[in-house]
């Protein structure tokens, strides 16, 4: 079977191997075996690279000894035992070892898969400086003047090279060699403008104290700068202490995220594997228009690369599930000092940029209507910190909470005590009336007594809630601060014009909402609603449930635990709301991570169908953000299907016009914002045929 679904090969997902072989310093033999062994697992694994240590095959230490001819004899054989080897794998080996060309020796990579050598790269910049001295043994790549080498009986491509699996076009990998990524350009940085988005190093890389840290920090730089995946291998258990030590250090980097790390001072052979995405890397590429810029600006550099078709075979017919992680939150941070620390950036973003915005129009004075629900409470929250860093009271403040047809109880008492915590100037005005009015004059039948309760119904509420913040923003000298969210804005789920999709200015618009769900969950356990010195004696724990701080934190989590409900048609028992938002639109956390991979990346529904699957369908697998109180759900292929289809169907076709003219907001993150004068520029007539089509190409069954 072809294409199956349950394949990462077949989503545009590479398996990537670092091997860290254990090594006898100048015993060839001995390391090509431990080489061939690790290239075996790596590819029963699935894996379509693997990457060894600098000079792997004789040991990096071997020093002077590099000049002896029986070692030099040694590796060719070794070398040949790894080709003959390869014949027998579908995946490709990127071994080092001394080779030598016109009575120079070069310190080189040399790629080997399907019993062929395809290509040599040498090493371009030899330290000669504190323990290292290179330049005594080798030569740079530079001083080559060949762009053939003659190796086991054949000519094979040397040099600038970058080596192109011929099943899957992009991936296209190039290596580079210890002390070329610690110079201030690495050749692996023209390599990418040349196309190659799986950049490798052969390292050897002695360790001294700190020296780790910083490999992290070059690997993790060079692979964000780059947009591309970095492997990053070198020299372990084995080689020579008499002056150095080695931690065998390996890692695998995307685009700036590590995605796997080896243990270190390991005294076994031993691999990593990652997952890459290499379509990522190439839309990012696109989207990206610096890129591009770049690939001009060093033209001839970039010229200097060659390509190199290699012949691997990626396992596309089994069954080959991600290993690597997918987070089921990506707006929200799964580590809880991660997560902290997105929720006070993002809420000091939203903070100044309200503060900045009252501070160009001279006003000094917010209206806000406060529902008792999620979004306007969040909302609530940054205009109090804006006053407090202004130096205002907070009565400048005015709030209104506006009980309609299907006000609850309980999200009414909400509103009333959040507007009491805060020590807002709180108002509450019954909608009913003039409601009822408008719809009498429409001519509705609610108004006659007949429960009718359409789209007319709900949004005669809606409007007149917006109709009354504005006029009251206009008679009070203040601007009207709106509450809708990222999520809705995805979806439509607001009201347009008149309506909640309009305001003077939205701080939440950029804001998904199962990210200000932890906002308003940080908030209410930093103490940052009572201030500094409240936070203070939230971190200490010296405040009680029965403070004004633990009344404060009580109402809030009442909040986040209230179901999400527009509240505008009349429930048929006890008061309480018919409408159930996430009935209608599909449950956030699923919708949020649709728009994120929607959005950031524009990946096709079927990818977006693979990701949320490997991400949600099996609760017990995972990190999830919050061990105390997130609901931990779990959605089959079907009911993620389902999801995906209400999603793309409001985003593509229904609701742009709506993202069309929405009021200023500011950008918190990278996963996007929907602004017309940002990052989303859309027609407003545009058809959704194309994602569903895409999406119903997804069985139903993942295993099918």
């Amino acid at each position: 079977m072809t294409n199956r679904f349950l394949n990462l090969y077949n989503h545009d997902f590479a398996r990537v191997a670092v091997g860290v072989p254990q090594c006898r310093v100048a015993d060839p033999a001995f390391n090509a075996a431990q080489t061939i062994a690790l290239a075996r697992q790596a590819d029963a694994e699935g894996a379509v690279l693997v990457a060894f240590p600098e000079l792997g095959i004789p040991a990096y230490s071997c020093e002077d000894l590099f000049q002896q001819r029986a070692l030099q004899d040694a590796c060719d054989a070794a070398l040949a035992e790894i080709v003959t080897a390869s014949r027998e794998l579908g995946i490709a080996m990127i071994v080092g070892m001394p080779v030598r060309v016109q009575q120079r020796l070069f310190n080189c990579a040399v790629v080997v898969a399907r019993g062929r050598i395809h290509g040599v790269v040498p090493k371009t910049y030899l330290p000669n400086y504190s323990e290292f001295y290179e330049a005594r043994q080798f030569n740079a790549a530079d001083d080559a003047g060949v762009d053939t080498v003659a190796l086991l009986g054949n000519d094979v491509p040397f040099g600038a090279l970058i080596f192109e699996a011929a099943d899957q076009p992009l991936l296209r990998f190039h290596c580079e060699i210890c002390e070329d990524v610690w110079v201030p350009v690495p050749p692996s940085s023209f390599a990418a403008l040349a196309g190659a988005t799986v950049l490798v190093n052969l390292s050897a890389s002695n360790v001294v104290v700190g020296k780790s840290a910083y490999r992290h920090q070059l690997v993790a730089q060079q692979s964000a700068r780059c947009l591309a995946a970095y492997l990053y291998t070198s020299a372990g258990q084995g080689e020579s202490t008499t002056d150095l030590a080695w931690d065998g250090q390996a890692l695998i980097y995307e685009n700036g995220d590590m995605l796997a790390e080896s243990a270190r001072f390991a005294s076994e052979s031993h691999l990593i594997f990652a997952d890459v995405d290499l379509e990522r890397l190439a839309r990012e590429r696109m989207h990206q228009t610096t890129f591009g810029v770049s690939v001009r600006r060093h033209a001839d550099e970039v010229a200097r690369f060659r390509t190199i078709k290699v012949d691997v075979t990626l396992p596309r017919d089994a069954e080959l599930p991600l290993a690597r992680a997918i987070a089921r939150f990506p707006y929200v941070p799964s580590d809880a000092a991660r997560r902290d620390e997105r929720c006070h950036e993002v809420y000091n973003i939203q903070v100044q940029a309200l503060m900045q915005r009252l501070a160009s129009s001279k006003i000094q004075k917010v209206v806000i209507g406060v529902s008792g629900g999620l979004d306007s409470t969040h909302a609530l929250l940054v205009c109090a910190k804006v006053m407090d860093r202004l130096g205002l009271p907070r009565t400048n403040i005015l709030a209104y909470t506006m009980p309609g047809f299907a006000t609850s109880e309980r999200t009414l008492r909400q509103a009333r005590e959040l507007m009491d915590a805060v020590g807002c100037t709180a108002r509450e005005i019954d909608i009913r009336p003039s409601c009822m009015q408008m719809l009498k004059d429409l001519d509705h039948p609610f108004a006659k007594g007949e429960e009718v309760y359409d789209v007319t119904f709900e949004n005669v509420q809606a409007g007149e809630r917006t109709n009354h913040l504005f006029r009251l923003a206009n008679h009070l000298g203040a601007i009207v601060i709106g509450t809708g969210d990222l999520s809705e804005l995805a979806l439509g789920w607001c009201t347009y014009g008149v309506g909640d999709h309009m305001s003077h200015y939205n701080v939440n618009a950029s804001v998904p909402k199962t990210l200000i769900m932890h906002l308003v969950r940080w908030v209410a356990e930093t103490g940052q609603l009572g201030g500094a010195a409240s936070a203070k004696a939230q971190k200490d724990g010296k405040d009680s449930k029965g403070s004004k701080d633990g009344q404060r934190r009580n109402v809030l989590i009442d909040i986040l635990e209230t179901e999400i409900s527009p509240e505008l048609v009349p429930g048929k028992a006890n008061g309480a709301p018919e409408q159930r938002t996430e009935h209608f639109i599909g449950p956030y956390e699923l919708q949020d991570f649709n728009l994120y991979y929607t959005l950031r990346f524009g990946y096709a529904p079927r990818k977006v169908t693979f990701l949320s699957w490997s991400a949600w369908h099996d609760a017990s697998q995972g990190r999830w953000p919050d061990e105390g109180h997130a609901s931990r759900n779990a959605y089959d292929l079907v009911a993620i299907k389902r999801n995906l289809r209400i999603f793309l169907d409001r985003f593509f076709r229904t609701s742009q016009f709506k993202r069309s003219c929405i009021p200023n907001a500011p950008k918190v993150g990278t996963g996007g914002s929907l602004s017309p004068r940002g990052d989303w520029r859309a027609p407003s007539d545009s058809e959704s045929v194309v994602w569903l089509a895409d999406l119903d190409t997804v069985p139903d069954d993942p295993h099918a």
